[in-house]
């Protein structure tokens, strides 16, 4: 046997549930109060992973407590590890959506929430009111090995990306959409809005890195079509954050459409088709291999793809009017 097995092997999985409460209140007698176990307990729980990590984890700075160096690390690596026990063993050969309990967790940016997140939550709620759902959003980017991540997730919602066509994952198209500009109601270029004005304006652009455009960009083949790239005036690291940096400004964003219309009856702002026909949004949900054949899980992509046929395809009218109508995914 290995030696990593055999750490496994001989070790209280209690003192993994404890370190994790532990470096989350960096205080012993909350820590011991969240699982329920008595002061001695947790002080004795407590030496026994400074004796395993040869590491005080807990170091004191004037009246409170901070976490070591290597506690920090551990802070960052405890969390998936306990996400992943915690859907290992709830895991069942038999799964009632109607009593069940079990926690769904998917990861997904706020542009994804806000178009079917309120379908997607009374769609479960409806079909099994017992369930939870633990949302994460995405943080100015996905992660960089996503297959690491779907080992201790249910699933991500998003557009395909090169490091999601994975060996190992698994996709299901769940709904499209389309790119629109919005404008300040009183900027002239709102009124034909053409390439050139892309080119002219200032853009307001959410989860925009800081060294420029990557290949990877969504709008990457829009911005082949411009002669120059455009001037970013404003990052910000939200979808829904990016039309209050437009009004009252010369600005512009491409957004998406379905994430326009929550703001449509602004009467300070413009929404107009976007010029150099760029391509359509595919948002899919991503899920790991070894979920296929879980019986939860099934019923989960069932419950997110009814969920995206129910949620409004969002129409741009001629005059700039939003009209919605139901969606079925291609």
């Amino acid at each position: 046997m290995s030696r990593s097995r055999a750490s496994l092997a001989n070790l209280d999985l209690n003192l993994v549930v404890f370190l994790r409460e532990l470096l989350r209140e960096r205080n012993v007698t909350r820590a011991a109060e969240r699982i329920g176990v008595t002061q001695p307990a947790a002080s004795a729980a407590l030496l026994r992973l400074r004796r395993h990590f040869s590491d005080e984890l807990l170091v004191r700075n004037g009246a409170q407590f901070v976490l070591s160096p290597l506690a920090e690390q551990l802070a960052g690596q405890v969390e998936p590890v306990c996400e992943g026990l915690e859907a290992l063993f709830v895991t069942t050969g038999d799964f009632r959506a109607d009593d069940s309990r079990r926690e769904f967790t998917l990861l997904m940016p706020d542009y994804v929430v806000t178009a079917l997140g309120e379908t997607l939550s009374r769609t479960m709620f409806a079909a099994a009111p017992s369930t939870r759902l633990h949302v994460k959003l995405v943080n100015e980017a996905l992660p960089t090995d996503p297959l690491d991540t779907l080992r201790v997730i249910d699933g991500i919602l998003s557009a395909p990306t090169q490091a999601l066509r994975t060996a190992g994952i698994r996709d299901a198209e769940l709904f499209r959409d389309r790119w629109v500009c919005v404008l300040d109601r009183d900027n002239p270029a709102a009124e034909g809005l053409g390439l050139r004005d892309l080119e002219a304006l200032p853009w307001v652009v959410p989860h925009h890195p800081d060294g420029g455009y990557p290949a990877s960009y969504p709008l990457t083949p829009l911005l082949a079509r411009l002669s120059r790239r455009p001037h970013v005036a404003v990052r910000v690291d939200s979808y829904r954050a990016t039309p209050y940096f437009v009004a009252g400004t010369d600005r512009v964003a491409v957004m998406q459409r379905r994430l326009a219309v929550t703001f449509a009856d602004r009467p300070d702002l413009r929404i107009v088709p976007c010029p150099g026909d760029p391509p359509e949004i595919v948002e899919c949900l991503w899920w790991h291999q070894r979920l296929d054949d879980d019986p939860a899980h099934r019923w989960l992509r069932g419950v997110i793809r009814q969920a995206a046929r129910q949620a409004p395809e969002i129409r741009l009218a001629d005059h700039g009017a939003i009209t919605a109508t139901s969606h079925t995914p291609r």
